[in-house]
């Protein structure tokens, strides 16, 4: 899958849609879920046009994978969901229930975050 310049990240990371934003350097910006999860929902993306993780992983410069899982955490402590803990995830595909074709990181905490997952 080829990477669409025109989805809702992109246009984030451009300015052209606002975000409430938690953090930001020069590889990576985070910001409130406008459809939050949990009582913290927070979402971490690379600046750079991924896909998904398996495109990061493979394409990513060294500098780019640091970022984002640097910014797990300092982002965990900015929201103050460190100490208590908090689940981190990573949807990718369709098998996945990738909904946004941009690599995303989801922060969820605030609660207590139960079952990781279910069997059908």
């Amino acid at each position: 899958m080829s990477y669409d310049m025109n989805n809702i990240f992109a246009k984030i990371i451009r300015g052209e849609i606002p975000s409430d934003k938690l953090y930001e350097d020069e590889h990576v910006l985070a910001f409130k879920d406008i459809r939050p999860q949990a009582k913290v929902h927070v979402l971490i993306i690379p600046k750079g046009p991924y896909v998904s993780a398996q495109d990061f992983s493979e394409k990513a410069s060294d500098a780019e994978l640091a970022a984002m899982h640097r910014a797990i955490g300092k982002v965990a402590k900015a929201v103050g969901v460190a100490v208590t803990g908090y689940r981190v995830i990573a949807n990718t595909g369709a098998d996945g229930r990738q909904e946004v074709p941009h690599y995303h990181i989801h922060i969820l905490g605030g609660q207590n975050m139960g079952r990781m997952v279910a069997l059908d």
